[in-house]
């Protein structure tokens, strides 16, 4: 990893953000839990977004193509490693292809991030 992150920080938004990338549909207790993660954490709600884009949807966006994809939940340890595998081999080619699949499968998490943030200031307010 060329910028060293606090693991111990990270790993509680990377395990509360991966429930977008479940196969199944998140109730409001599911984005009030997501959204307290991100308030006790030393996160904004853009820095939440950011360490989506780059650090949970590359490791998880498969799982949104999947036909049976992973529906129960991620093993903690398994998301927390392959995380910052990602991260540990990331150079300038494989960040624009994270940002051109990002482009691309966004959308499947749009309705996602507009709940959250509605829930997110609801509770911060």
């Amino acid at each position: 990893m060329k910028n060293t992150i606090n693991i111990e920080e990270r790993k509680q938004i990377w395990i509360a953000l991966s429930e977008f990338y479940l196969d199944t549909e998140l109730k409001e207790s599911d984005f009030r839990a997501i959204a307290f993660k991100i308030i006790e954490s030393p996160y904004s709600f853009d820095e939440a977004r950011e360490i989506n884009k780059y650090e949970v949807f590359p490791v998880l966006q498969s799982n949104l193509l999947s036909v049976a994809g992973e529906w129960a939940a991620f093993d903690e340890k398994w998301l927390i490693n392959n995380i910052i595998d990602s991260l540990t081999d990331r150079n300038a080619v494989k960040k624009i292809g994270i940002e051109s699949s990002f482009l691309t499968f966004k959308w499947m998490q749009k309705d996602y991030w507009k709940k959250l943030e509605r829930v997110y200031h609801q509770l911060k307010s």
